[in-house]
C-alpha cells in the first residue's frame, strides 16, 4: 500500500466503504435532434491544414449521458472490485472528478458498469458529448481566410489561439457539479478536466470546393473534449507535457459515460444466458 493515499487504502481494504460511496449516476436523455456542429478531425486542402467544416449532425439513437463526470468515489469502487487500475490523479477526495486516467482505463470502467448493471455503458461520441454540452461547447476553429501560398498566416493564428488558451486556462480541479451547467443539464464543461470520447481521430483531405477526397481513421488516437478539442493516444494519462496534436495540451484527463437505451437483441440474449 506504500504510496497510496489513506482514502485509496480504505477503498481497497474495505469493500463496504467503497460500495457505500457509490450512488446511481444522474442521467440526461439525448434524442436524435439535428444541430450544427464543427466536424472532428484534422482536415487538409492541397496539403495545407484548414478548419473542419460546420455541418448539421445528429446522434443515431436516443441515449442517456451522465450529468456529472465520473468522480473519484465512483471510480475507486471499480478499483476495489479489481476491475480498474489506480488513477494517476488524486484519490484523497471522493467528490473530485477522477483524473489521470487514459482511454483504456475509462473503457474498463464502462465495461465494469455494464457488468454491474446489465446495461450498456460506453464513452460518448464526439457528437453526443457536444449535444450534451450544448451552448457551452467551444468551437475551436480559427475562422481565418487561409492563404495556400503563405502557410505562416495559419501558423500565426494557431500561435495566437494557443497563447490565449494558456492565459485563459483554468487549473483548479473542482468538486463534481460545481463548475457550470448547460441547457441540457450537463455539468462541469470546459474546466481543468478534459474528457475522453469514443471518436477516433480522422484525417480528411478535401478539394478546393470542400469535397472529401480521402479520409482515414486512426483508432489508437481518440478525441478528447474540454476547453478545446484535443487528440490523444489511448494510453495518455497526464498529457500536460505533450501528446496533444491540436491546440494546447490538456491538463487532466477524466471522463463521463453514456448509457444505451436500446441495447439490441444480442446483448439481451447474452444477459439472459448469463443468468
Amino acid at each position: 500500500m506504500r504510496g497510496l493515499s489513506l482514502l485509496a487504502c480504505l477503498w481497497l481494504c474495505c469493500p463496504a466503504l467503497a460500495m457505500a460511496d457509490q450512488a446511481a449516476p444522474v442521467l440526461l436523455r439525448l434524442d436524435p435532434v439535428p444541430f450544427t456542429h464543427r466536424l472532428d478531425g484534422e482536415w487538409q486542402r492541397d496539403g495545407h491544414p484548414v478548419d473542419p467544416p460546420l455541418a448539421e449532425v445528429q446522434i443515431a439513437t436516443p441515449v442517456e449521458i451522465m450529468a456529472l463526470p465520473v468522480s473519484v468515489g465512483d471510480y475507486m469502487a471499480c478499483v476495489q472490485a479489481r476491475a480498474c487500475v489506480l488513477p494517476d490523479g488524486p484519490t484523497d477526495r471522493a467528490d473530485l472528478p477522477v483524473t489521470g486516467v487514459n482511454w483504456l482505463d475509462a473503457t474498463a470502467y464502462a465495461d465494469w458498469m455494464s457488468q454491474q448493471t446489465g446495461d450498456i455503458w460506453r464513452l460518448p461520441s464526439d457528437v453526443e458529448w457536444a449535444q450534451g454540452a450544448a451552448e457551452l461547447y467551444r468551437d475551436d476553429a480559427l475562422n481565418i481566410v487561409d492563404d495556400p501560398g503563405n502557410p505562416a498566416v495559419r501558423w500565426l493564428a494557431e500561435y495566437e489561439a494557443a497563447a490565449e488558451r494558456s492565459r485563459d486556462r483554468d487549473r483548479e480541479i473542482r468538486p463534481v457539479g460545481s463548475l457550470n451547467v448547460s441547457a441540457t443539464g450537463m455539468r462541469d464543461i470546459g474546466g481543468a478536466v478534459w474528457e475522453w470520447t469514443s471518436t477516433c481521430l480522422r484525417r480528411v483531405d478535401v478539394d478546393g470546393d470542400g469535397k472529401i477526397l480521402r479520409q482515414d481513421e486512426t483508432c489508437g488516437i481518440y478525441i478528447a473534449e474540454g476547453r478545446h478539442r484535443a487528440a490523444l493516444t489511448l494510453f495518455e494519462r497526464n498529457p500536460r507535457t505533450g501528446g496533444c496534436s491540436v491546440g494546447t495540451p490538456p491538463d487532466n484527463m477524466g471522463f463521463r459515460l453514456v448509457r444505451e437505451l436500446n441495447p439490441g437483441f444480442l446483448h439481451r440474449m447474452s444477459r439472459w444466458l448469463a443468468g
